[in-house]
C-alpha cells in the first residue's frame, strides 16, 4: 500500500500529464465524441484519486500558526506536509470541475444517441463509443470555444500567470463578478397573526408575498375577527454561483478567450442558460456546477449581457414558478423556445432580435408563439398581452374556436 505522500505525488503527477496531453485532445473539434470520451475517461480516474485522498486526509487545512524562525524543523516539516496534502486536493477539485463544465457545454450543444436511445455523456463506454452519434441542438448552452482553456490540470493560478497582462487583468474582474452577492430584495413578510377559532384566540405565522394584500388575504383565511403584525422580512442573498472551483474555471477560460470582451460573453452565456431552460432542467444539468437553479436578487453581470438584464432573468424566474401546473396547456412547446417567447413578452424586442439574443431559430420561435397564444396564457403572465395580436389566428373561425378555447 502506497504512504499518503506517494498518493500526493502520484496526484501531482497524473495532473501535470493531464495539463499537457489534453491540449492535443482538442486538436480536432470536430471530433466530439472522441473529446467527450477522453474528458470522461480522465474524470473518472481524477474522481477515484480524489476519493482515495479524501479518505485519507479529510477536508480541511489544518491552521500552522504564525510562522517563526525558531520553531522546531520537525514541526515545520509536518505543516509542510499537510499542507502539500490540501493543496493536491484543491487541484483535483478544480480539475474535475473543469471537466464537468466541459462536458456540460459539450452536452449543452450536442445530443448524443446509440441507435433510438440516448446516451448520457458521462457515461459512453470505450464499447458505446463507436455506435453514438453526436447530433447538433438547435441551441447551444455555454460556449464550445472556451472549453481548451479550463484548467484541466488543477492548477489555475499557473496557467494564468503564463498569460498576458490584459488575461489576468480580465481574469480578476470576471472573477469580482462571480462572487459579487446579489444585491438584496425583500422577497416576502412573515406575519404573527391572532385570529378567533371557535371560542379560543389562536396565534400563527405565515408568509405572504411582498406585493399582497395582507388584510385581504388573512380575512380570507381567518376571518374577520383578526389582530397581526410583522415579524420579520424575508430577503435574498448571497453570490450567484457558490462554487469557487467553478468560478476559477470560468474565469480564467473567458480571460484567456477574449481579454477584453470575455465578461460580455459570459455574461450573455450565462443569460442565455437561465432563459434557455427551465428550472427543473437546471436541477440536473453539470454545465455551471453551484449555479443557483433561481435567481431570487439582482446580479450586475447579468447586465452586461442586456440592459436591464438582471431583471429580465429575474422575472423569467418568477415566471417559471406561475407556469408551475400550467406546462401541459403548451406542452408541445420546448423549453428552450418558451424562454424565447416569455423574453419576447418582457421586452420591446421583435421576434428576430431575440431569436438573435439566444441563438434559436427565428421561424421556429415564430411557430411556437402562435401554439402559445392559443393557450390564452399571454394574457396571464405579461402586461402588454398585446405584443402578442400578431401572432393570433386571422381566420373568424379560428378566432372563435380560441375565443372558445380561453373560455
Amino acid at each position: 500500500m502506497t504512504t499518503t505522500e506517494e498518493l500526493v505525488a502520484r496526484v501531482n503527477k497524473i495532473l501535470d500529464d493531464i495539463g499537457i496531453d489534453v491540449q492535443g485532445i482538442f486538436r480536432d473539434m470536430d471530433d466530439v465524441r472522441g473529446i467527450v470520451y477522453q474528458l470522461r475517461r480522465n474524470m473518472t480516474l481524477l474522481q477515484e484519486l480524489e476519493e482515495e485522498l479524501q479518505r485519507r486526509v479529510g477536508d480541511r487545512v489544518p491552521y500552522s500558526g504564525r510562522s517563526s524562525k525558531d520553531r522546531d524543523p520537525h514541526i515545520q516539516w509536518i505543516y509542510r506536509k499537510k499542507r502539500n496534502r490540501m493543496l493536491a486536493m484543491e487541484r483535483l477539485k478544480s480539475a474535475i470541475t473543469a471537466h464537468k463544465i466541459a462536458i456540460g457545454i459539450i452536452s449543452g450543444a450536442y445530443t448524443f444517441k446509440a441507435g433510438r436511445f440516448e446516451v448520457s455523456p458521462f457515461s459512453i463506454s470505450s464499447e458505446e463509443l463507436k455506435r453514438v452519434k453526436a447530433i447538433r441542438k438547435p441551441y447551444s448552452l455555454g460556449r464550445l470555444e472556451v472549453i481548451p482553456h479550463l484548467a484541466y490540470s488543477g492548477d489555475v493560478l499557473r496557467i494564468l500567470s503564463r498569460e498576458s497582462v490584459a488575461a489576468r487583468e480580465a481574469f480578476k474582474s470576471i472573477k469580482s463578478k462571480l462572487r459579487e452577492k446579489g444585491r438584496t430584495r425583500i422577497q416576502s413578510i412573515r406575519i404573527e397573526v391572532d385570529y378567533v377559532d371557535g371560542k379560543r384566540v389562536r396565534r400563527t405565522r405565515v408568509e405572504l408575498p411582498m406585493n399582497a394584500d395582507i388584510d385581504g388575504e388573512l380575512r380570507k383565511r381567518f376571518g374577520r375577527r383578526i389582530r397581526w403584525r410583522v415579524v420579520s422580512f424575508v430577503k435574498t442573498k448571497g453570490v450567484l454561483i457558490n462554487n469557487h472551483y467553478t468560478v476559477d474555471n470560468l474565469a480564467l477560460a473567458y480571460a484567456v478567450l477574449n481579454p477584453e470582451e470575455g465578461e460580455r460573453m459570459l455574461a450573455m452565456d450565462l443569460f442565455r442558460y437561465y432563459f434557455l431552460t427551465s428550472g427543473q432542467e437546471r436541477e440536473t444539468m453539470v454545465l455551471y456546477p453551484g449555479t443557483k437553479t433561481c435567481v431570487d436578487c439582482h446580479y450586475s453581470i447579468f447586465d452586461r449581457a442586456l440592459p436591464n438584464g438582471s431583471e429580465l432573468v429575474l422575472r423569467k424566474c418568477a415566471i417559471e414558478k406561475e407556469l408551475s401546473g400550467r406546462r401541459s396547456d403548451i406542452a408541445s412547446i420546448p423549453n428552450y423556445l418558451l424562454g424565447g417567447i416569455i423574453l419576447y413578452g418582457l421586452t420591446d424586442m421583435d421576434e428576430d432580435e431575440v431569436a438573435g439574443v439566444l441563438g434559436v431559430n427565428p421561424g421556429e420561435l415564430r411557430g411556437a408563439m402562435k401554439q402559445f397564444v392559443l393557450s390564452g396564457l399571454h394574457s396571464v403572465l405579461f402586461e402588454r398581452p398585446e405584443r402578442f395580436e400578431k401572432f393570433m389566428p386571422r381566420s373568424d373561425r379560428a378566432r372563435e374556436f380560441l375565443e372558445l378555447l380561453q373560455g
